[in-house]
């Protein structure tokens, strides 16, 4: 393997490299490589548990359908089944939301909100990944909605 080679494999490897305590910080560049990496893998994961438990879900929920005698019994079943279908529904919005974090960060449009163009904090996209708004956009967002809401 020559020199030459060697260089060029690091150079790809450097890519990829997240040390594992590495969390992205306010001094250095806003969605450097290093933090596109750590958002892309963190988005990666949930969405991974995200259906990992939404198979359990439907095959829970196809074991569900056994007969039940009692009354009680079938009613309690069938809030638990609603409440398993709400869940699976909000993990398939997320999974989404997660979707089109990732096609952003592809985009390079990642980490800036969509409504003033603004840099999202790192505290906020590290709490929330598929964050679109700045935290004063998103309660702007919310106030006006609320007042629509309450007209």
């Amino acid at each position: 393997m020559s020199h030459a080679d060697l260089h060029e494999g690091e150079e790809m490897k450097q890519d990829a490299f997240l040390p594992e305590d590495y969390t992205p910080a306010e001094d250095e560049p806003f969605m450097n490589d290093r933090q596109l990496e750590y958002f892309s893998r963190k988005l990666l994961a949930w969405k991974n548990d995200l259906l990992s438990d939404s198979k359990e879900t439907i095959e829970g929920l196809q074991d569900g359908t056994r007969n039940i005698p009692d009354i009680a019994d079938r009613a309690s079943e069938e809030t638990d089944r609603a409440l398993e279908l709400r869940t699976r529904d909000r993990q398939r919005k997320l999974v989404t939301k997660i979707d089109s974090a990732l096609r952003r960060i592809q985009e390079g449009e990642y980490g800036y909100c969509e409504v003033t163009g603004d840099p999202i904090s790192l505290k906020r996209l590290d709490a929330r990944p598929i964050a679109t708004m700045s935290l004063e956009a998103q309660e702007r967002h919310e106030r006006r909605e609320k007042v629509h809401r309450d007209e």
